[in-house]
């Protein structure tokens, strides 16, 4: 018999696998917003009679498909619909009384693009005793952009929404609302970065995992007004919600896409901000990094992965033709001394061109240090690094950004996968990191020391040389301190 649990606005039926676990998908969390909701908070979804089915999922946010290749290595889902702010269940236990620890998902997509139902299955976590919720949340010009006379950050608001329908809805799913995991990756674990100091969001999650991004991705409000007056030019259209509302869609996404070929193509701070030094015109509006302390009320799990920005040079052909007055000007550009930084790059990778030496340094500047930042913000953080390099290009993919994902979520067996991992994963990282993920969740401890000032612990997920380790490429940690 399918599954039948109870929320606030009424009675879904979900679907039972093989394994006993179960899933509800599609489930409304706040209301559409479209027509006069565009651009507004979120409101409460509305209630209905008899019992919903949630048996597939729903629609996702308005946004641009990837452009080739990042299409077959990024694997997305579009479903038209305004329903759009809908979340999805697995649980080992439907119905209330378990309280099992509960684990929150927020997928990547710089902003602009993700959906909750990509590639994010969560029934490898509801296997082992986790009651699994994935979202949708509003990215691009509905989530990000700054606009005069509504809120900023929708996209953020969207995810306390749903923060909240977890609060008073999950115990009906097995979930306890007082141990509530959330975590995501790129601009999910971003996001993360910045629930952390909101207010709003305070209590609705008690620990965190943050893959691959963590509180030093922003847009000033004068950077945001910059690129709301580009896209408004490019539109031809006023600066304002109404006027932005009154652009077709397919015609919005379009330029929104274009907007951060723009920036790449001419990476000005004088026109595009923060956004020149990460090509993000969609990002949280902020007046700058707010780093938690201390007293946050919340366990923290963040790391990224060795060679993250191979995946934006690998597959676009850019790591062998990356030239050494380009690898120069970015480190200048991020504060460093050519000079003396670009030396302890090279003397840890002998040989390496300048593509290889700009992939381990952007990956720093982008990924690493935020999160050593992070970890050194709240003590008693674990840090970890995934290193488990993909075949595929012929192995030069290496241990990208987002290469991780499949490890997290044990499906080494999708084939959506199969263009990011290669023709050979090692199941044995899989058992690791998904099996840290899920005591992390269940307990606080993901099994390895805490990260500190003096041994700088960080857990190495790889099939070669895996465990443990004190303060890795220090000397290059080091280049950073009062930069980033």
């Amino acid at each position: 018999m399918r599954p039948v649990c109870m929320t606030r606005q009424g009675a879904v039926r979900g679907d039972i696998a093989a394994d006993g676990t179960a899933s509800f998908l599609g489930v409304p969390y706040a209301a559409p917003p479209f027509g006069p909701l565009r651009f507004r908070p979120p409101s409460p979804p509305r209630a209905w009679r008899g019992t919903r089915d949630a048996t597939a999922y729903g629609p996702t946010p308005p946004k641009a498909p990837y452009a080739p290749p990042f299409d077959a290595l990024l694997p997305e889902t579009t479903i038209p619909g305004e329903d759009c702010l809908n979340l999805n269940v697995w649980t080992p236990s439907p119905g209330p009384g378990a309280r099992l620890p509960v684990m929150v998902w927020l997928y990547g997509g710089a902003f602009a693009n993700g959906a909750a139902s990509s590639a994010y299955d969560g029934s490898a976590f509801a296997r082992d005793g986790v009651v699994f919720v994935s979202l949708n949340y509003r990215i691009g010009t509905d989530g990000f952009l700054h606009l005069d006379g509504v809120p900023d950050n929708r996209g953020l608001l969207d995810q306390i929404a749903a923060l909240e329908w977890v609060r008073d809805n999950i115990a009906n799913f097995g979930g306890d609302p007082d141990r509530v995991t959330l975590f995501g990756e790129s601009a999910g674990a971003m996001s993360i970065g910045v629930l952390l100091g909101e207010a709003r969001a305070r209590g609705l999650f008690h620990r965190a995992i943050l893959q691959s991004g963590a509180a030093h991705h922003f847009l000033r409000p004068a950077s945001a007004r910059r690129i709301t007056a580009r896209l408004a030019e490019k539109l031809a259209v006023e600066p304002t919600a109404d006027a932005f509302a009154a652009v077709p869609l397919d015609r919005l996404l379009t330029a929104q896409a274009e907007l951060r070929g723009e920036i790449g193509a001419r990476p000005d701070p004088a026109l595009w901000g923060e956004a020149a030094l990460n090509a993000m015109p969609f990002e949280p509006v902020t007046e700058g990094p707010a780093l938690p302390g201390p007293d946050c009320g919340v366990d923290l799990l963040v790391g990224s992965n060795r060679e993250e920005y191979r995946l934006f040079l690998v597959p676009t052909g850019r790591l062998h033709l990356l030239s050494e007055t380009r690898l120069r000007t970015t480190a200048e550009a991020y504060g460093l001394d050519p000079q003396e930084a670009l030396p302890v790059y090279r003397d840890a990778r002998p040989g390496a061109g300048p593509g290889e030496i700009f992939d381990a340094m952007v990956t720093d500047w982008f990924y690493r240090i935020p999160a050593i930042r992070l970890a050194e913000s709240v003590p008693g953080s674990y840090v970890y690094e995934f290193a488990r390099r993909s075949s595929a290009y012929d192995g030069r993919l290496g241990a990208c950004h987002a290469g991780e994902l499949a490890y997290v979520f044990d499906r080494l067996d999708d084939p959506r996968y199969a263009p990011m991992i290669g023709d050979d994963p090692a199941q044995a990282v899989a058992d690791a990191m998904h099996g840290a993920w899920v005591a992390f969740a269940a307990t606080g401890d993901p099994g390895w020391p805490a990260y500190d000032l003096r041994s700088r612990t960080t857990m190495i997920f790889d099939d070669t040389s895996p465990g443990p380790v004190d303060d890795p490429r220090g000397a290059e940690r080091a280049l950073w301190e009062g930069l980033r």
